[in-house]
């Protein structure tokens, strides 16, 4: 899996991060950048509502994870992207969305699945490689999300909700994806 771009939205969908880790990609201009942001928090918030309007879920113990942050006062997963939009896979690129307890969304561009999307091929490969992709993505957003919360949220100097202009934050982010 190869890591294309990674992106921090804030809670009302303004672009706060913006990292393209392959020098290889066409670059855009910082209104493109802005106009992908609100587009994608469009589309997350959009999920939800289409989520919310399917009806109750047929499995009534919906399993979240964090319901242990109480007891615990520690969240055992920090992904609390429930309803809207996870992930998006297509020919040239997989995009996969992670929203945390307060709003903030990462937002991770890779490369596309090897695994052969026909369904006669699709037994030779079984879901193990796409569970291995998305294990690797969750595994990657922790990493960053970890990085966030030391570098960026502990930060004196950082105003929420402002972007993010830390140099050891986008030194750690480097090093993580390549």
């Amino acid at each position: 899996m190869k890591v294309y771009s990674i992106y921090i939205l804030n809670k009302s969908g303004g672009l706060i991060y913006q990292q393209d880790v392959n020098p290889g990609l066409n670059k855009l201009t910082s209104n493109d950048y802005l106009v992908l942001a609100g587009t994608l928090h469009g589309v997350h918030a959009i999920g939800s509502q289409l989520n919310s309007m399917m009806g109750p879920r047929e499995n009534k113990s919906f399993d979240n994870s964090n319901n242990t942050l109480i007891g615990t006062e520690r969240a055992q997963n920090p992904n609390t992207n429930r309803s809207g939009v996870q992930s998006i896979e297509s020919d040239l690129f997989n995009l996969y969305l992670f929203q945390t307890l307060t709003g903030y969304k990462f937002i991770l561009i890779t490369s596309p699945n090897t695994v052969v999307h026909n369904v006669q091929e699709s037994k030779a490969f079984g879901r193990g490689d796409l569970n291995k992709q998305y294990s690797a993505v969750n595994e990657l957003f922790k990493q960053v999300y970890l990085c966030f919360s030391d570098y960026v949220m502990k930060d004196p100097f950082y105003s929420l909700e402002m972007p993010i202009k830390s140099g050891l934050f986008d030194s750690k982010v480097r090093a993580m994806v390549q």
